[in-house]
């Protein structure tokens, strides 16, 4: 027993170190071909010139009325559906985007060559002038990504972290250990870097994504993960890179059912929406984030009566609710690939009300994490 522990180990150290050299082999290229290009563009200069790059554009969606006949859908995770050429010597609005991309990039190679990290919003106090916000640095560095085809973290550009995490699950986040398990009831940030990450373990049945933190300590005031084997993973809102990152891994290397728990509202279902199917901003990069299989688990319009909950906990939809809605519904994926969720969608937008996930506490203060998920799940009520 004591050789095969020994033969694991080794195995697992042997899987670290390989992976530790792919990422610097990585890391080095990624650079080479950044030093080529800033050299390129001091030498346009430098010669009279006006360089020009060319940037794709992406979609992972669009309208229904720009995919149906004759006009065929042309979303697409590695497909272009356009392209913006920047120059940098002509006057025009692309002299500045490149401008911000070039003075990005090269902070970017700093970090590099150094092997550092840093936050867009670091880079934004280094030109704060030329920059104006932090919007501005965004869009640059989703310009780099498509540009050199990689992710924001093969450019040592860290975010800061939101979400969280709870229950049956144990790992290492480079020399940290994250030992959920032991306290499957307390909250753990999402890891910044999935790279990171090593000698996953769980015992978890399934993985369950909450809307809000406020549900999210519902349930670890419930003690609902030491009642049932699952993971719990909240967003805190709109998720972001390293929360659907995070899930994304969890769901590959675990082969876990994960369900989705949103507020009855539009905005519930995009945040929904961007889980399963990414966002726009990043339709580049949705491939690597986005969690195809995620079953909605609700809350529905439905369970409003299903559930008999009392009439002062539906509210009406706002018109900005409404613009929302049916925004979200021309939206071809929905007549693509989840065309059930779109007819939950309609009766919401029918009906023309909403309510939160909170609403459900109005029969006990612990209805959710004692009936309405549990029965949920074993009864198979989701789509």
């Amino acid at each position: 027993m004591a050789g095969r522990e020994k033969r694991r180990s080794a195995a697992a150290l042997d899987g670290d170190e390989q992976r530790l050299r792919r990422r610097q082999e990585e890391a080095a290229l990624l650079l080479g071909r950044i030093r080529g290009l800033v050299r390129w563009v001091v030498e346009e200069v430098a010669a009279g010139r006006s360089p020009s790059i060319v940037i794709h554009r992406y979609r992972n969606y669009c309208s229904a009325a720009d995919a149906s006949p004759p006009s065929p859908c042309g979303c697409s995770y590695d497909a272009p559906v356009g392209t913006d050429v920047l120059t940098l010597l002509h006057k025009d609005c692309h002299t500045s985007r490149l401008n911000v991309l070039l003075r990005v990039l090269l902070v970017v190679q700093q970090l590099l060559q150094q092997n550092k990290h840093c936050s867009k919003r670091d880079i934004y106090y280094m030109y704060p002038s030329i920059f104006v916000e932090v919007a501005v640095v965004d869009r640059a560095i989703n310009d780099i990504c498509i540009l050199f085809k990689c992710s924001r973290h093969n450019l040592n550009v860290v975010p800061v972290v939101k979400g969280l995490v709870m229950g049956w699950i144990r790992f290492v986040e480079g020399e940290k250990k994250v030992y959920c398990i032991k306290n499957v009831n307390a909250a753990f940030s999402i890891p910044v870097s999935i790279e990171a990450i090593k000698d996953v373990v769980s015992v978890a049945h399934y993985i369950l994504v909450v809307e809000k933190e406020t549900v999210f300590q519902r349930l670890a005031n419930d003690k609902f993960c030491e009642r049932n084997r699952c993971i719990v993973i909240t967003g805190r809102g709109y998720p972001d890179i390293p929360t659907r990152r995070f899930l994304r891994y969890l769901v590959e290397q675990l082969h876990l059912p994960a369900y989705c728990l949103v507020d009855s509202d539009p905005y519930g279902f995009d945040i929904l929406a961007t889980y399963k199917f990414g966002s726009l901003q990043l339709a580049y990069d949705a491939n690597l984030l986005c969690v195809p299989d995620i079953r909605w688990l609700g809350v529905f319009t439905s369970d409003f009566e299903d559930f008999c909950l009392p009439d002062c906990c539906l509210l009406h939809l706002s018109p900005e609710d409404r613009r929302k809605a049916e925004s979200i519904l021309s939206r071809c994926y929905l007549h693509k690939e989840a065309p059930e969720w779109r007819l939950e969608l309609e009766a919401m937008l029918q009906k023309g009300v909403k309510f939160e996930i909170e609403a459900l506490s109005a029969s006990s203060i612990s209805f959710l994490s004692d009936k309405y998920i549990p029965q949920k799940i074993k009864q198979g009520r989701h789509i």
